[in-house]
C-alpha cells in the first residue's frame, strides 16, 4: 500500500514547450486512479515523470513519503505497461516475466514468477512461447513482469487501447480485480473516456498541462468542473450566454457573460410541432436500449437520448433543455 505525492511539479521541454505546470496530486494508497485528457493535455507525461523517465523543472513527487524526484527509474520499485506489450518473443513466457529479477539478482525466482503468473490468469503457461498467444495473453504477461518485482505502484500507458473488444473489457475487468487482490496503487493513463469512468476511484483530467478537475466518476458527470471538462467527459453541447436578469441571491449578475454546458440528459426530445425549440436528427446510434442522437438547432449540434421508436435521419422534432450548466466565461 503506497501512497504518491506530488507537489508543484513542471515540465518543460527541450524547445520550450509547457508539458506540466504546477501539478498538486495525492494519489491515495491502493487507489486506481486514471489520468484523461486530450491529446497534448499533459497526461502520459505526468505518468512518464512518475515513472522517471522525464526529469521536473521543479517540484517533487514522493512515494510514502521518500522523494523520489531525482531517483532513477529502475530504482523507484514501479511497475510499467505500455500500450504495445512488448514480449521479447526469443525468451519463453516464464523467461520473460522472470527478467526484472534476474536484472535485479533475486534468487528463487521459479516460485515469484508462478505466483505472478497465478494472479494474471496465466498458470500453466511458463513454458509457452509469445507466438502462441493472442493479445490478450501476450499483454497479461506484460502485466505479470510488471507485478512479479513487487512493485509499489502500478503504472499503465495506454495499456488496453491496443487489444479488440470484448477482450479489451474482459481485461478492464480482470485489471482492476488484480490490483485490489494484490493492494496495489495504480495510475492508468488513457484516452478512452468510457474505460475511465468504468474502472477509475477517481479520475484526473488534464488540459494543457494542467488539472481541470479530480472527482469521482460520478461526481465527473453530475458536476464538470469547467465548461471544458463538460464538454470532453460528457459530450456537452456549450453555448456563449448573457445574464438578462439575476435574482439578488445569484452569485452572477446581470449582464454577466456565461458559457452554458448543456449535456445530453438535459435534452428532452418531443414530436415537431410541441413548444420548444425546432430541431433536425442528425444522426442516431443505437445505445444499450436508448437511441442515442445529435440534433441542429439554433445553428449548433446538440446530443440528447431517447428510448422507445428509433428516429430517422432527417426527422423535424423539438428539443427542451433543463437545468443547463452555467461556468463564467
Amino acid at each position: 500500500m503506497s501512497a504518491i505525492d506530488i507537489h508543484d511539479l513542471s515540465v518543460v521541454f527541450p524547445d520550450g514547450t509547457t508539458g506540466l505546470a504546477d501539478i498538486d496530486l495525492h494519489v491515495r494508497p491502493e487507489e486506481f486512479l486514471v489520468l484523461i485528457g486530450a491529446s497534448g493535455s499533459g497526461k502520459t507525461t505526468l505518468l512518464r515523470t512518475i515513472a522517471g523517465f522525464l526529469t521536473p523543472r521543479s517540484g517533487s513527487i514522493a512515494v510514502d513519503g521518500r522523494d523520489i524526484t531525482h531517483v532513477p527509474p529502475e530504482k523507484r520499485r514501479m511497475g510499467m505497461v505500455f500500450q504495445q506489450h512488448a514480449v521479447w518473443p526469443h525468451m519463453s513466457v516464464a523467461r520473460n516475466v522472470e527478467y526484472p529479477l534476474r536484472r535485479a539478482g533475486v534468487d528463487k525466482r521459479k516460485e515469484r514468477v508462478e505466483q505472478a503468473l497465478e494472479l494474471v490468469g496465466l498458470a500453466g503457461f511458463a513454458s509457452r512461447r509469445p507466438d502462441s498467444l493472442s493479445g490478450g495473453q501476450r499483454q497479461r504477461v506484460a502485466l505479470a513482469r510488471a507485478i512479479v518485482a513487487d512493485p509499489t505502484v502500478l503504472l499503465l500507458d495506454e495499456a488496453l487501447s491496443a487489444l479488440d473488444e470484448p477482450l479489451r473489457d474482459n481485461l478492464r475487468r480482470e485489471l482492476v480485480t488484480l490490483t485490489r487482490r494484490a493492494g496495489l496503487t495504480t495510475v492508468h493513463v488513457t484516452h478512452d473516456r468510457t474505460e475511465a469512468l468504468s474502472v477509475a476511484d477517481r479520475i484526473v483530467v488534464l488540459g494543457e498541462g494542467r488539472i481541470q478537475q479530480i472527482a469521482t466518476p460520478a461526481e465527473l458527470v453530475s458536476r464538470p468542473a469547467t465548461a471544458a471538462v463538460a464538454a470532453f467527459i460528457a459530450d456537452a453541447t456549450l453555448l456563449d450566454a448573457t445574464v438578462l436578469n439575476a435574482a439578488p441571491s445569484e452569485i452572477i449578475g446581470s449582464g454577466e457573460s456565461l458559457t452554458l454546458a448543456i449535456l445530453p440528459h438535459m435534452v428532452e426530445v418531443l414530436p415537431a410541432g410541441e413548444e420548444g425549440i425546432p430541431a433536425q436528427v442528425r444522426s442516431v446510434l443505437y445505445d444499450g436500449g436508448d437511441w442515442s442522437l445529435t440534433l441542429d438547432a439554433l445553428d449548433t449540434v446538440f446530443r440528447a437520448s431517447v428510448r422507445g421508436v428509433r428516429p430517422e435521419v432527417g426527422d423535424a422534432v423539438t428539443m427542451r433543455v433543463h437545468g443547463p450548466l452555467g461556468y463564467r466565461a
